[in-house]
């Protein structure tokens, strides 16, 4: 676009819209792209564009209990490199050594300057970036802050389900979308983003579902607890119930299993008349059976006027949802970009 199209498109005038290009291109955040080839009379316009290898950013996802993922991303959100480390039943500090050598080795990968570094990370964290609670690194783990002080960048901490439901929300649908993300692969988690925001709670907990309990007789959690919603439905425990039954019990399995989450979000379906649901999780597990179960569910359990509009997807865990969605919160942290 050149100045005049944005100063038209934004409502600013010229004076100000060339004001604020001028900061950009000093930051090198926009660029120049010559003039524009038309046939209109006069000096052609000067196209400008967003200069995506400004700074790069790097993203580390947390989620996966074997191996943290990490990638480097420019300022579109495409990954530009990335990095795996395995975690060999690492906790705690341990675990943090694991995160900085991972974030050391994805520093080495480019050599833009680095807007900052973005985590997702399964468990309750705080508004300082502190892990409150987290089976992966234990509790009251200032996070954000030892990384700020290691690596001397801007560091954003997030929930994990958090960061994949803004990876969605930032590159899936359209911006002004309300959504529900249910991620299954590392127990059971929501992240919820209404009116383009994100609903965190009060104590930071909004979306932790996993340990509601649904059957107080059944299976033992580790959070002490027994028939809890992340032992019946979360992928590995869901995966070694399918394990022990013959083939063709499967899709019963399933089923069941889907019909159980689908009962799960249906009154949080209605409190706030979401309309968007994106189940994440092993492909082999989330497709067929178990996203059909949920639909019919949750449609079933709420008023026509909600469940009729209700879309219900699955998609395969997938580490880029994450990665790009701590690339999309970190750009509206440090650049006010949404």
């Amino acid at each position: 676009m050149s100045r005049a199209d944005l100063s038209r498109q934004s409502g600013l005038t010229r004076p100000t819209v060339s004001g604020l290009v001028s900061e950009l291109e000093a930051d090198a955040l926009v660029t120049e792209l010559g003039p524009r080839e038309d046939l209109r009379v006069g000096k052609p316009a000067t196209l400008l564009d967003l200069n995506v290898d400004a700074f790069h950013i790097v993203v580390v996802d947390l989620s996966l209990p074997d191996h943290f993922v990490g990638a480097v991303t420019n300022l579109r959100g495409d990954v530009v490199d990335s990095a795996v480390i395995e975690v060999d039943g690492a906790t705690g500090d341990r675990a943090l050594v694991r995160i900085i050598r991972l974030v050391e080795r994805l520093a080495t990968m480019t050599p833009r300057r680095l807007l900052g570094i973005a985590v997702g990370c399964p468990g309750v964290i705080d508004a300082t970036g502190t892990v409150l609670e987290s089976v992966a690194l234990g509790g009251g783990l200032p996070l954000q802050q030892q990384l700020a002080d290691h690596f001397r960048l801007p560091v954003h901490v997030l929930n994990d389900a958090n960061v994949a439901a803004l990876g969605v929300h930032a590159f899936e649908l359209e911006p002004a979308g309300d959504l529900l993300v249910v991620a299954l692969e590392h127990g059971v988690g929501t992240g919820m983003v209404l009116g383009g925001r994100l609903v965190v709670g009060e104590r930071y907990a909004a979306g932790e579902i996993g340990h509601l309990t649904i059957d107080a007789d059944g299976d033992p959690c580790p959070c002490g607890r027994r028939g809890c919603l992340e032992v019946i439905i979360g992928a590995d425990h869901l995966a070694q119930r399918i394990a022990a039954v013959p083939d063709a019990q499967r899709d019963t399995v399933l089923r069941s299993a889907g019909d159980i989450l689908g009962g799960v979000l249906a009154p949080i379906i209605s409190a706030v008349n979401i309309t968007e649901i994106v189940v994440t999780g092993p492909a082999d597990l989330v497709d067929g059976p178990f996203i059909e179960a949920v639909r019919a569910t949750a449609t079933a359990r709420t008023l026509a006027s909600v469940g009729n509009d209700l879309a219900v997807t699955a998609t395969s865990t997938n580490s880029d949802l994450i990665l790009r969605g701590g690339a999309a919160f970190l750009l509206a942290a440090e650049l006010g970009v949404r």
